[in-house]
């Protein structure tokens, strides 16, 4: 049995709590992609250096459930960058009971676009010109 990797870098990490179930104890679905969005708007507005907002999200499928007491780690990894836009890769990962094994429970691709105060789109910096902190963990 082969050990899946995560990819790129862990972003937010949280707790499932009682108050996130829906009638059947699991985690709400839109709880876990609530905690992606967030993290990959971290993620792209480190990289924007500017405020952003989501735009779009590719399809998403949950493979596992997340249960009460499971910490919820979020791992995001730029895919590209265009004049305003960019993918950010999502996986959020279960770490069983707080301490247990951890698992995949879903991922997706977020599209986010850099915006000024007014709410008009406006460019992203290059890499060169970014805080060493913006690019850490990242591979590109």
């Amino acid at each position: 049995m082969s050990i899946e990797e995560t990819r790129g870098r862990l972003t937010t990490r949280t707790i499932a709590m009682p108050a996130d179930t829906n009638p059947s104890g699991d985690i709400f679905g839109g709880w876990v992609l609530s905690q992606m969005d967030m993290a990959a708007g971290i993620c792209a507005g480190q990289r924007a250096q500017s405020r952003v907002v989501t735009v779009a999200l590719d399809s998403m499928s949950f493979i596992r459930p997340v249960k009460v007491g499971d910490i919820l780690g979020v791992y995001t990894d730029i895919i590209s960058v265009g004049r305003s836009s960019m993918n950010i890769h999502v996986e959020a990962w279960a770490r069983r009971g707080r301490i247990g094994t951890r698992e995949k429970v879903t991922e997706a691709t977020f599209k986010f676009v850099a915006i000024d105060e007014a709410g008009s789109p406006i460019a992203v910096p290059k890499e060169k010109d970014l805080p060493a902190y913006a690019m850490e963990g990242y591979s590109h």
